[in-house]
């Protein structure tokens, strides 16, 4: 009978999730973007080398360096003009390639949703206009860069939202503006919304489903950089964005994993992550993800907070953030604790 009655308790609180709390609204169901670049189809049919090219579905992006790094000039030129869409999003590629080609696509978008995205000067290092839309910017010299990180978003994100206007500091492109200008110019820091997220605060929201997918398009985006000659970088993570590194943790090649206003990693603890990261996190006293239960069954919810001392996690002061999206405004504790791990240097007298 107690059993049942933990049970039951466990049940009721995971419903609320989906259901609503503190004014949440549910969202749509999405179908997650897996598989290829647009335009593989093409590129496997294509032997203007007088060979096969690499399957964009099978080939690693070390597989995928290797195969760059033997061509000539102009012969990853040629590529990149006769297939944009797949050298753009091609993990492994070289990232100069990468701009240049996703320069001409967005260029060649008559997308109305995409249009700041084709401005001159914008670093774009994937860019994929299938579903709602994916993108990836790189802030800063990314190829000379000592230390480099990677932002992943929340809800709510997509290539037409990246950088809204209203949410100067919560937005994916805002957040990695934001750390680059504090951490400095020998950092780069990517904005990397590589992934279908959820809609809402609905069942999405509350499942792994849409976490599970962007999972394996995380790791392998950061694998690419890696197979690219960049250091592994430290990878920070926002609300539901820290569901998906949580997925990833045990196979992304990173040196932290910085969660914050995070529902849950989907792992009781730090050592059920199984990553050699440093994992660290935040949570400020106005963030309204504090009223989401901290549990896991059936299917819904995510875990434990992992501000808990029991996770685990290095905690990160936030007690001058305000809200669900203000942990990068400059001038707060976070912000600066945020830039220190980018650097790789201490945090509030702790180190890495």
């Amino acid at each position: 009978m107690r059993r049942y009655a933990r049970t039951m308790v466990a049940f009721a609180l995971a419903t609320s999730v989906v259901t609503g709390s503190a004014g949440w609204v549910s969202g749509d169901a999405q179908q997650a973007l897996t598989g290829p670049p647009p335009g593989s189809t093409s590129w496997r049919a294509d032997r203007v080398l007088g060979s096969e090219l690499p399957d964009p579905a099978r080939a690693t992006p070390t597989e995928v360096a290797a195969f760059f790094d033997g061509l000539s000039t102009d012969e990853q030129q040629l590529l990149l003009l006769r297939h944009p869409s797949v050298v753009g999003n091609l993990d492994g590629a070289p990232l100069e390639l990468r701009y240049r080609a996703n320069s001409l696509a967005l260029a060649a978008s008559d997308d109305p949703r995409y249009r700041s995205l084709a401005a001159p000067g914008r670093r774009i290092i994937a860019f994929d206009p299938r579903g709602r839309g994916q993108v990836a910017e790189v802030f800063g010299e990314l190829r000379s860069a000592r230390r480099v990180s990677v932002v992943v978003p929340g809800s709510d994100n997509d290539a037409g939202t990246f950088d809204r206007e209203g949410d100067t500091h919560g937005t994916p492109a805002g957040m990695a503006k934001s750390l680059y200008a504090e951490a400095g110019s020998d950092t780069a820091v990517i904005a990397w919304t590589g992934y279908t997220t959820p809609v809402g605060v609905g069942i999405d929201a509350a499942t792994g489903r849409l976490a599970e997918a962007g999972a394996g398009r995380l790791t392998r985006f950061v694998e690419g950089l890696v197979a690219d000659g960049l250091p592994e970088p430290a990878v920070f993570c926002h609300s539901y964005g820290s569901v998906v590194c949580g997925l990833a943790a045990h196979r992304l090649p990173a040196t932290d994993l910085v969660v914050l206003g995070s529902p849950g990693m989907r792992a009781d603890d730090v050592d059920g992550l199984r990553t050699r990261a440093t994992v660290w996190a935040a949570k400020d006293p106005t963030d309204w993800i504090d009223d989401v239960p901290s549990v896991r069954f059936a299917g819904l919810g995510h875990g434990p907070d992992p501000t808990d001392p029991t996770f685990g996690a290095r905690r990160i002061p936030a007690d001058e953030a305000r809200g669900h999206t203000g942990y990068f405004a400059p001038g707060t504790d976070s912000l600066r604790a945020f830039a220190a791990i980018a650097r790789g240097t201490s945090v509030g007298g702790v180190s890495r």
